[in-house]
């Protein structure tokens, strides 16, 4: 309690009795801020009209002072403080995410469509009312605001907008809301400080009963907004443990808190309590309508087995009098086949690839001449396909797998919109209907299904661009047998189908969870990335990668209407628009081969030609494989414009060359051409980046057709622009010196210069004119030892003297064994006595082999050299025979016998 001692003015003192106030008497509020960003802090009694003791005012803190989240401005001490736990607070900021009712601030009221200012009732008629829910809020600074909500029906069109003090609104093209993908969707956009009004409107001008779902609205928060002098207690069903909490957390399920609540309690094991809960509720006992049945995955024997689920949350009670206990799970069955387009694989269902289809056991090629029909068609349900689910606002798991059907399971109310949604990429027709103009059939879908119902149960079918986005088709009330049903699909934006089933549009819980829908079948066609289960005639084209028609194999054309191929010739290719009958293979042009695609011919820049007189020509094109680019002479508009001609040539080169391009660079649309020439405008740029800007591309050349060696050179038309006349006819001069061919052995020559020294130099010189370029190089100089005259003269003398003297000795061989023949011959005349034709028998008239010739030495008086030189000049006897003395044996053996009397 503060005590405060006034004076009062006389004036007042005659009618009001000054008095002490007491603390709860009276509240601190700020002043507005001045130019200088100032406040003043000043007493306010609670109640108006009294005279009380208050509080003088003090300087408060700047406008821009505020707390953080979790605090708030005690105003008597002017000082933030941390929340209590049990409460928050977000500092500069409010929050409302209590809608039990209308929180304060926020108005709602009806407004015409026509553009009226007065307020109406939409009740009455809503397809001319929107639907307008408003707040005030002044932020002392830059804030934002945010909030959640949920817009599931293109049928409402749904717009949020502020209006600040200067009556102007959020831009049109920002303020229309985007329908929700999936469950809840979060906007946020940023404030201006000063006086704002938030509008929600919303607008129906197409009803459709109880199928229209209504825009939701959650946890808007605003920050920007004055400091917070208090914080908030937490909402039953949340708490905060801790002070200084920026927000309160929700209890768990099966647990509960009151307002304020620093911790959750939990439930008694008897009740039950969903999340968020501020109290908890009895466990009624188990009925059938608390569990639903299922069929397990495929296990690794190929079995699956029937099994009962309590739906969860479980909030019912199976120990208590009257309850029903969980059927035991059915035995193991085996797993029924899968879908048409599916293969089995590790217990698992797996889809077939591109080109290829299943009945559902095992995959098959397509033949030669047809397409698989592709789409989806699920007539087992074993498992949710993958493109499917179920779901409500609050759970999903609301439709479930039964085998031969998926059926609707009970809901936590009877109201609640289950709903079963289908996804698909798009359509595209099959390639033998594509180019059929009378078709307008795009794709359908058809559905076997049935409902059982005790109540008004509806079934809805609704097709759009997605599950929260899309139309009802058709609507089904009350039970209705097996039957089928069929929608045709015109367009490729219509990529979601969803199945609605509702037991009762009034509230219950529970109540009509027997009545339940069944779908046994859906089959959707020409779907993008879908599953084949059979294939069908074709008009066969050209293999591409939008073409599902099977073809040939490379290099192979089929025989027209017979689903047979044959292999082309050598050195052919496939034409693109003709893969049928023989005449589909085109024989590449001379000097030419064909890739290995079989789609076209290509050069690999070599080139042999034969001359008139028989030489082989090689030429090599390599170093012009690179794309070369050139400039025509420039020319000008009428307008005084200059421009050029840039041609990009590109002639051969292997498989993965770099075609030439041409692209245009002027408007900016990117079109490019490619192919061997082409041929663009090219027109000098004003820009510093860019020196030239280029456009009007277009191919001149776009295939190979032959590569020939001319004799002759083609004369250019001089009196036609650009080598072309009609523009369909280009004659381009490349002159380069790659042009030649490639030198070879016999462009060269050799000059052997004469031996000198010892040392002989051999030189290659190209023959004049040369006419070849690279190829093999110019060998270098050699250099190699050789002979000399002189020296084969003094080798030829030598060899003569050589010869010569072994000529002479050789004679003197023969000469020394005539000697001896002649010696014997006298010897033997001698012992005949001289008598004619009586010779003594001799062994032998010559020295035998190992007879010793030193018995028949004949001694003769030694003379020198020159004595025996004179002895060849001595005359000759009558006979012809040279004159020797012989001296006979007795003569020798009388004189050994002097020679010992001497002795």
């Amino acid at each position: 309690m503060y005590f405060y001692c006034v004076l009062c003015p006389p004036q007042l003192c005659e009618t009001h009795i000054c008095v002490m106030s007491l603390q709860s008497d009276y509240h601190f509020e700020y002043t507005d801020c001045d130019v200088l960003g100032s406040r003043w802090r000043v007493a306010i009694p609670n109640k108006a009209n009294t005279c009380t003791g208050l509080p003088d005012p003090v300087k408060g803190t700047q406008c821009t002072f505020s707390c953080t989240e979790g605090e708030f401005l005690d105003m008597q001490s002017q000082e933030c403080r941390k929340c209590a736990a049990g409460t928050y607070s977000l500092g500069t900021g409010v929050a409302f995410d209590e809608w039990d009712g209308l929180p304060t601030g926020f108005i709602t009221y009806g407004e015409t469509t026509n553009g009226g200012d007065s307020h109406t009732d939409c009740s009455k008629n809503s397809s001319k009312c929107f639907a307008v829910l408003s707040y005030a809020v002044s932020l002392k600074k830059p804030g934002t605001v945010t909030f959640e909500y949920f817009y599931p029906d293109n049928s409402i069109y749904f717009e949020f907008f502020v209006q600040n003090d200067q009556c102007q609104s959020t831009d049109s093209q920002n303020r229309w809301m985007k329908t929700s993908e999936d469950n809840w969707s979060t906007y946020r956009v940023s404030q201006s400080a000063g006086n704002n009004v938030l509008y929600w409107r919303t607008t129906a001008y197409t009803l459709l009963g109880s199928a229209v779902k209504p825009v939701l609205l959650r946890n808007i928060a605003i920050s920007g907004v004055a400091y917070t002098s208090v914080c908030f207690h937490c909402k039953p069903g949340t708490h905060s443990a801790k002070p200084g909490s920026a927000r309160c957390a929700p209890c768990p399920a099966d647990t509960f808190s009151t307002k304020g609540a620093t911790v959750c309690h939990q439930c008694e094991q008897d009740k039950y309590a969903e999340a968020g809960a501020g109290s908890c509720k009895p466990r009624p006992a188990c009925t059938s309508s608390d569990y639903f049945f299922t069929h397990t995955p495929c296990d690794s024997e190929g079995k699956t087995q029937l099994m009962y689920k309590w739906i969860e949350p479980k909030t019912c009670n199976e120990t208590i009098k009257g309850a029903v206990k969980l059927p035991a799970s059915g035995e193991k069955n085996t797993c029924p086949p899968c879908n048409p387009g599916f293969f089995v694989t590790n217990s698992t269902c797996e889809p077939c690839t591109d080109r290829l289809y299943s009945n559902g056991t095992a995959c098959d090629k397509c033949p030669v001449g047809t397409e698989p029909v592709v789409g989806f068609e699920y007539k087992w349900w074993n498992t949710m396909p993958s493109n499917m689910k179920s779901s409500i606002f609050r759970r999903e798991l609301t439709w479930e797998v039964a085998g031969e059907y998926v059926y609707t399971t009970p809901a936590d109310q009877d109201s609640d919109f289950l709903m079963l949604i289908l996804n698909v990429p798009g359509y595209r027709l099959p390639q033998s209907l594509a180019k059929d103009s009378e078709i307008s059939e795009l794709s359908h879908i058809t559905f076997v299904f049935e409902t059982m119902c005790t109540a008004d149960c509806k079934l809805y079918f609704l097709a759009g661009y997605n599950q929260w986005n899309n139309d009802v088709v058709e609507q089904w009330t009350g039970s209705k047998g097996k039957q089928s049903y069929s929608y045709l699909i015109q367009s490729n934006s219509t990529v979601s189908f969803t199945w609605t089933f509702q037991r009762t549009d009034k509230f219950s819980i529970r109540k009509y969870s027997g009545d339940i829908a069944k779908i046994y079948a859906i089959h959707i066609t020409n779907v993008i990335g879908g599953v084949a289960s059979q294939c069908r005639r074709c008009a066969l084209s050209s293999d591409k990668a939008n073409s599902a028609c099977v073809p040939c194999p490379r290099g192979h054309y089929m025989v027209n209407g017979t689903g047979v191929c044959k292999r082309c010739p050598a050195n052919t290719f496939i034409r693109a628009e003709q893969p049928v009958g023989e005449a589909a293979c085109v024989q590449c042009g001379p000097n030419t081969k064909r890739n290995k695609a079989y789609s076209a011919c290509l050069s690999d820049c070599t080139l042999d030609v034969h001359t008139r007189a028989g030489a082989l020509l090689h030429y090599d094109f390599s170093p012009l494989a690179n794309v070369t680019g050139f400039h025509s002479s420039p020319r000008f508009t009428n307008k005084g414009l200059k421009y050029f001609h840039r041609f990009n040539v590109g002639l051969c080169g292997k498989e993965g060359r770099t075609p030439a391009t041409c692209a245009d660079s002027a408007t900016g649309s990117g079109r490019e051409v490619k192919g061997y020439v082409c041929q663009s405008t090219v027109v000098p740029s004003e820009i510093r980046s860019q020196s030239t800007v280029s456009s009007q591309p277009f191919l001149i050349g776009d295939s190979l057709i032959a590569r020939q060696h001319l004799s002759y050179l083609v004369p250019l038309r001089s009196n036609c622009s650009e080598g072309t006349c009609d523009g369909c006819v280009f004659h381009l001069l490349w002159q380069s010196q790659h042009a030649c061919p490639l030198c070879t052995k016999d462009h060269y020559r050799e000059i052997v210069s004469a031996c000198i020294q010892g040392i002989q130099k051999t030189t290659y010189v190209w023959q004049q004119p040369l006419q070849c370029y690279g190829g093999v190089a110019l060998p270098a100089q050699t250099v190699s030892a050789c002979v000399s005259l002189d020296f084969w003269l003094k080798f030829g003398v030598t060899t003569g003297i050589v010869a010569a003297v072994l000529l002479i000795s050789i004679s003197c061989y023969f000469w020394k064994k005539t000697r001896k023949l002649q010696y014997k011959y006298s010897k033997l005349m001698m012992d005949s006595g001289g008598r004619e034709c009586e010779l003594p028998t001799a062994d032998s008239c010559a020295i035998m082999e190992g007879e010793d010739a030193e018995d028949d030495l004949m001694y003769l008086t030694k003379k020198s050299f020159f004595t025996k030189i004179k002895s060849f000049s001595r005359e000759r006897t009558s006979d012809g025979f040279d004159s020797v003395p012989l001296k006979s044996s007795s003569s020798r053996l009388q004189r050994e016998e002097e020679d010992s009397d001497d002795d």
